[in-house]
């Protein structure tokens, strides 16, 4: 394991200097838009986009970066096509079209889960089955997704077929696990419509007990197939690190967790919290947070199904009392109704994730401009290496109430 990551240190050493890039298709994908440029120039890059739009607003502090950038994507997605010539192929839509650019080894995403849909590839051609052709609707095999556990070391595989039926399904599971033993469970997922979306609403359980799970900042998650689930598992606990310490909880505060996906932050403060609520609109995933806080045997946090912001609008209408709200929006940001909203509770703290410097600005702006709030402290954090996305925490406080940051809770940081 060692020699493999020295190996993958040298290979980003000197990316800057040579001509031929290290991606075959990084002209085709898009997807990694500094793939060939040195790790550290990626980071200040990163540091001067954040300033120019967030400077204004509060001090940013330095980007925490990774020590070992390379194939940090816990969740990998490939779609499948048929292409003349090539037969069945696996890989990425090419950049602003639908055109299937055939992947071999990808330097973003997870190792195991890229051999594992490669295997999957080949035993869709001795299988002999079709891929789906998406201009004629024919054709059975469209994507397959895998998750693997960062700590746990599970892993899931999700067939995404036009049809509930694979044929001679249980040699087609025998034959991949045994080509690939850490599989811990496999599931059919039935998407038979002509959308751009990946996963249908039809599930069926072929192997295993239909989830895996994960162990992040010290508790333990169910992480289901359309479960929202952080990528960078390295960086996703150095992110949260970052926002427990700017909550600055003592143990009697009531917090929000808004837009809470399978209750990672809710479930990672609630020990230092009196009590915490989580609100998040996809129905799956507010059934594995439930799943989650029994797992960890955390009583203290209660979940709800339903928009975020009109779930603060009636909370602030019930005269409710909020001490810390952690928000963590879609790459659109937050919406005004939701915005507004907080600015009726007004909570003593807001830390705001973001995963869009732009929307973030624009929040920001919207909530410095028309309460008693300021930016206290902004810090990205650089969880997709090789790409333009930028994560960033900020720090909002009530003008009156400045807290000094420190420390107050132990997040333990996996950097290997």
């Amino acid at each position: 394991m060692e020699k493999k990551r020295a190996n993958g240190r040298e290979a980003f050493k000197d990316r800057g200097e040579r001509k031929q890039s290290l991606c075959p298709v990084s002209g085709k994908c898009g997807g990694c838009q500094f793939v060939d440029m040195p790790y550290k120039e990626q980071l200040k890059k990163k540091q001067r986009q954040v300033e120019e739009l967030l400077k204004e607003y509060g001090k940013v502090k330095p980007m925490i970066g990774m020590e070992e950038p390379a194939h940090y994507r816990n969740k990998v997605h490939a779609v499948f096509a048929f292409q003349k010539g090539r037969g069945i192929v696996s890989g990425i839509y090419q950049e602003k079209s639908h055109r299937v650019v055939p992947v071999e080894n990808c330097l973003l995403e997870n190792q195991k889960a890229g051999e594992i849909i490669q295997s999957v590839r080949e035993l869709a051609k001795s299988f002999k089955l079709k891929a789906y052709d998406e201009d004629s609707g024919y054709g059975l095999l469209r994507h397959v997704l895998v998750r693997v556990g960062h700590m746990t070391g599970e892993v899931m595989v999700v067939l995404v077929l036009g049809s509930p039926i694979l044929p001679s399904k249980k040699n087609f599971v025998n034959q991949l696990c045994k080509l690939h033993p850490e599989i811990t469970t496999i599931l059919i997922n039935v998407n038979n419509k002509r959308t751009s979306m990946v996963l249908g609403e039809k599930e069926q359980v072929i192997f295993g007990k239909g989830f895996i799970e994960d162990e992040l900042c010290g508790r333990r998650f169910k992480i289901s197939a359309k479960s929202f689930y952080q990528v960078n598992s390295v960086q996703t606990e150095a992110l949260y690190a970052k926002a427990a310490e700017y909550a600055q909880l003592t143990g009697k505060e009531t917090v929000v967790d808004a837009y809470c996906g399978i209750g990672t932050i809710a479930l990672a403060v609630a020990g230092q919290a009196g009590k915490v609520i989580g609100v998040e609109l996809n129905k799956d995933a507010v059934r594995d947070a439930v799943t989650n806080a029994r797992i960890n045997q955390i009583k203290n946090v209660d979940f709800y199904q339903n928009d975020a912001g009109r779930f603060l609008t009636q909370m602030a209408e019930a005269g409710e009392q909020v001490d810390v709200v952690f928000m963590d929006p879609p790459r659109s940001g937050s919406t005004e109704e939701f915005l507004g909203a907080l600015l009726r509770i007004c909570p003593k703290r807001v830390v705001y994730i973001s995963c869009e410097p732009e929307t973030l600005a624009r929040d920001l702006k919207y909530l410095t401009g028309k309460s008693g709030y300021r930016v206290q402290e902004i810090t990205p954090v650089d969880m997709f290496p090789f790409t333009g996305n930028i994560e960033t925490v900020t720090l909002l406080s009530l003008k009156n109430d400045t807290p000094k940051l420190e420390v107050t809770m132990e997040v333990t940081v996996d950097s290997n």
